[in-house]
């Protein structure tokens, strides 16, 4: 489903509402071990499959937490786009959880709803709620309050 599109003049209208939810992303083994690699993460139920098949609780490698929450931006932009803003910035967090573990081969998509919109003189800030959901799983992957700040 394409992003819904929204004037920046107009972000305050859409407080308080469902914004939508994100197409699906394959966490692989290759993105875990990328990110391990990026972050510098190598703890063994991320990146040794067959170490976590015998060992772990989740029966299986599974996605750093950091890494599921990274998907945050890939996501919004695909659910929301801020037509007229000169640019847009993660500005930060308020909340965030981890309920349940991302196995490695699942499918996760991002939920977003807005929780506050607020004008500056030279932004607009959004506070989200993300919940990024796991195919098949009741418990989200990761809940988070995500600010972003689109300039004028």
């Amino acid at each position: 489903m394409p992003p819904k599109i929204i004037r920046l003049a107009d972000l305050k209208h859409v407080n308080g509402t469902e914004l939508g939810h994100s197409d699906w992303f394959t966490i692989k083994q290759e993105r875990v071990d990328n990110f391990a690699d990026a972050t510098e993460d190598r703890q063994w139920i991320h990146v040794d499959p067959e170490r976590a098949r015998r060992e772990s609780p989740f029966e299986g490698p599974i996605a750093h937490g950091y890494l599921t929450l990274s998907l945050v931006s890939a996501m919004f932009e695909q659910i929301l786009v801020v037509d007229g803003a000169r640019m847009g910035v993660n500005y930060g967090l308020n909340k965030v959880r981890f309920p349940s573990p991302v196995r490695v081969g699942s499918r996760v998509r991002g939920h977003a709803s807005v929780l506050d919109v607020c004008e500056y003189d030279t932004y607009t800030q959004m506070n989200l709620a993300m919940t990024i959901e796991c195919e098949n799983l009741t418990k989200p992957a990761c809940v988070a309050e995500a600010i972003f700040r689109f300039y004028r």
